[in-house]
């Protein structure tokens, strides 16, 4: 397989698997709008609760109701987290993160 198609690979996987929140949470919100997928099959794509995707969805009506677009291109503290940054809370940089605050 060449470099292209490598490249091609990775780039698929990008968006068919999302790893971040913020981009689960955008391409479950793009599945469900644009895609018209029902509410319990892009659940079970993305992991998320039938019960959370709906407040998800709700909450995203919401912001487009007041005029707001919703942040789906920052950082949370779960995908700092996830990638093993220390998050901005964290008082002592040196002392492990507790498997509790991760989650």
């Amino acid at each position: 397989m060449g470099a292209r198609a490598m490249d091609g690979q990775l780039g698929r996987r990008f968006f068919v698997d999302p790893q971040l929140t913020f981009q689960r949470r955008y391409e479950a919100l793009r599945a469900v709008f644009v895609e018209d997928r029902t509410r319990a099959e892009v659940a079970a794509r993305f992991g998320y609760k039938p019960a959370a995707l709906k407040v998800m969805i709700s909450r995203f009506n919401s912001q487009l109701r007041k005029g707001r677009v919703p942040p789906f291109f920052s950082l949370t503290d779960a995908d700092a987290h996830r990638d093993g940054a220390a998050t901005k809370t964290q008082t002592d940089p040196k002392s492990p993160l507790s498997p509790i605050s991760a989650s």
